[in-house]
């Protein structure tokens, strides 16, 4: 996530106590919001992540560390002090890590937000309307969220764009890979 610097410091002091506050354990025990990584293998990557950030100059803010030595389950981490030429700003982690990238203007952060392979859905909060019609329309993801976390919708067009995917599910558009397109050219009737 990109933070713009004038509210960096004071998000990111927020986002810290909020996130110190999630339980983590298994989903259906009360009160859990964090549930285990799928295998291993993610709990490699999430690892992996964090370490190549830490060797670059990441910060990290909570969290970082196995929970227990059995099992998959991952601490809530929140890293700061990120660049672009980390791997957890170019790699999907799917994990509880965030890591947040302080950014000056609207030009800066669509640019990093931009230099990444995928493309699957990009998320922005801004009250000024030239500047969402500006960054939504230069965002090179399928799926845009403004001033919103929850976009997905089975009425919605859901995909990306890179190597995020092509076509759309959910929507008439995501009939489109389910039908045959067939061009009749008639002369002479």
């Amino acid at each position: 996530m990109a933070v713009q610097s004038g509210v960096h410091d004071e998000f990111v002091d927020k986002f810290v106590d909020r996130v110190r506050q999630l339980q983590v354990g298994g989903g259906f025990d009360p009160g859990v919001a964090i549930g285990p990584l799928i295998d291993r293998h993610a709990l490699a990557k999430i690892e992996s992540h964090i370490a190549d950030a830490l060797g670059k100059g990441g910060v990290i803010r909570c969290g970082g560390d196995r929970i227990g030595r059995n099992g998959t389950f991952f601490e809530p981490t929140i890293l700061t002090d990120i660049s672009s030429e980390m791997t957890v700003a170019q790699e999907e982690t799917f994990g509880p890590l965030a890591p947040i990238i302080r950014f000056e203007d609207a030009d800066q952060v669509v640019r990093e937000a931009n230099d990444t392979i995928y493309g699957l859905a990009a998320y922005f909060y801004a009250s000024n309307l030239k500047r969402v019609w500006r960054v939504a329309e230069a965002l090179e993801y399928g799926m845009v969220g403004i001033n919103t976390g929850r976009m997905s919708s089975e009425a919605a067009p859901f995909g990306g764009m890179k190597q995020s995917g092509i076509g759309r599910e959910g929507s008439r558009h995501g009939l489109e890979d389910y039908l045959e397109m067939k061009y009749l050219c008639m002369g002479g009737i």
